[in-house]
């Protein structure tokens, strides 16, 4: 792929432009507004091609950066990287804004890792959360007229066609029934589903290296496995039988809050439900709340992981900032695409690794370990036991010891992706095909808590669910 002298130069860090320096609303403003217009590709291709333009214009902004550091003071060096870092940031931020999908998804894993990953990088692709760029209303106009039977102005009191938040797969409109409840209405992304399925297939030539290995089968399924969950994630029919199965779960005394799905106006493609007030991590955070509603907001995320897990047999996956709302010590919880759903086995597996974690005991961590990553006997693997062990003992530390755990500490949090990368670079996640989904939720909820700067002693909750449930 070759770019010419133009583009190269455009792909440079500008020290004298005040909007490169910063990602001032009206930038945001103008960039979401070009990508409002632009219908999403779904092509292999066509999204092959985008990936590939932006990494190449990005590899190219840091090379320019390490030549000119050669002739700069160490202060210059710091400012030019950190307009280089913004640059790319906002390269990738239109991008992944333009491509949608699970190309998006991995946008919003990057903005979750504060002060691990660059803060231009975390700051500007933190939109990608609830605030990126909409679809504009004429491209999924007719998307809504097709599922809901009619035009949505005519079959509600009310309806905004301005989106009020947006992410990776659908956007979200504001409306009133007739009857006089406010609702959300969650719109997919026309031709979603076929861009996930583009992006994976994408993905399939970088995996061919693994067919010559032991642990092709094993790779293949773990692929397939994260595949099923993101087409999940698009069955909006799907998710509306998990939001009234986990509203059944909870209390008013509970304080937390899963919206009502109204069916009438909801199909696999759009999801209306009651509207739920409140706001997300970065605004709660934005009013300096104290230590005490911090704990109190994390104590409450945990109570409802815990509770999905051991009575609804659901293991919450996806802890999208976009996916909790905080109000009055009550805590919202608004999308559940994201969910493993466990059967009888994979319910078992959980308990065992519960158990671990309970004794604390690094034979019986030793032993679920085997199980998980299914390791033998054989010599050769022996330090991926080691290490896996390393790793487990690690991310499970809050669940293992008692006692309260400062979920802010930004080393603890560095040393569970070191492991990660550790465990990924030697080769060593090979497991039970739901590996991907849980690891994507340890870090997930590892960053979220360490947003906060949570102070909390897990183990009380998990103790109470477990006797709910039983």
């Amino acid at each position: 792929m070759s770019l010419s002298v133009a583009e190269i130069l455009e792909a440079l860090p500008r020290a004298d432009d005040p909007d490169e320096r910063g990602l001032s609303a009206e930038a945001t403003r103008a960039l979401f507004e070009k990508l409002s217009k632009r219908p999403m590709p779904t092509g292999s291709l066509h999204r092959l091609w985008n990936l590939g333009d932006v990494h190449a214009r990005v590899g190219i902004a840091y090379l320019f950066y390490w030549i000119r550091s050669w002739f700069k003071s160490t202060d210059a060096r710091q400012q030019d990287l950190v307009e280089t870092n913004l640059r790319a940031a906002l390269k990738l931020l239109e991008m992944m804004g333009y491509l949608r999908g699970a190309v998006m998804k991995m946008g919003q894993t990057l903005a979750n890792l504060k002060d691990i990953a660059p803060d231009e990088f975390t700051d500007v692709l933190e939109k990608l959360h609830f605030e990126a760029p909409a679809m504009h209303y004429s491209l999924i106009r007719e998307q809504l007229c097709s599922e809901l039977g009619g035009d949505p102005e005519e079959l509600f009191d009310e309806f905004e066609t301005e989106a009020f938040a947006a992410a990776s797969l659908g956007q979200v409109h504001r409306a009133r029934l007739k009857t006089g409840e406010r609702v959300a209405i969650k719109v997919q992304y026309p031709g979603i589903g076929r861009t996930i399925r583009a992006d994976l297939r994408n993905l399939t030539p970088l995996l061919l290296p693994a067919r010559l290995t032991k642990d092709w089968e094993n790779v293949k399924a773990q692929v397939d496995e994260v595949r099923r969950s993101l087409e999940r994630e698009t069955d909006y029919e799907d998710e509306a039988r998990l939001l009234e199965k986990a509203r059944d779960l909870f209390t008013e005394d509970d304080n937390i809050l899963v919206p009502r799905v109204y069916r009438e106006f909801s199909t696999a493609r759009v999801l209306t439900m009651q509207f739920v007030g409140g706001v997300h991590i970065h605004d709660f955070l934005s009013l300096n709340p104290s230590q005490e509603a911090r704990n109190q907001a994390a104590e409450l995320m945990m109570r409802a992981w815990y509770r999905l897990l051991y009575k609804g047999r659901m293991e919450y996956i996806d802890w999208h900032p976009g996916n909790f709302l905080f109000q009055d010590g009550k805590l919202g919880l608004i999308d559940m695409g994201g969910v493993w759903c466990l059967n009888d086995a994979a319910f078992d597996t959980m308990l065992r690794a519960d158990h671990a974690m309970q004794t604390g005991d690094r034979n019986d961590i030793s032993d679920f370990v085997r199980h998980w990553c299914e390791i033998g006997d054989d010599p050769s693997d022996q330090e991926r036991l080691l290490k896996s062990v390393e790793y487990c003992e690690h991310v499970w530390k809050a669940r293992i010891q008692p006692g309260v755990m400062d979920f802010g500490d930004a080393e603890d949090l560095r040393k569970t992706i070191d492991l990660l990368a550790e465990l990924t670079k030697k080769r060593y996640t090979r497991g039970r095909s739901a590996s991907p989904l849980v690891t994507r939720w340890e870090l997930a909820y590892r960053t979220m808590l360490y947003r906060l700067g949570a102070k909390i002693d897990v183990h009380p909750i998990r103790d109470e669910e477990v006797k709910v449930t039983c």
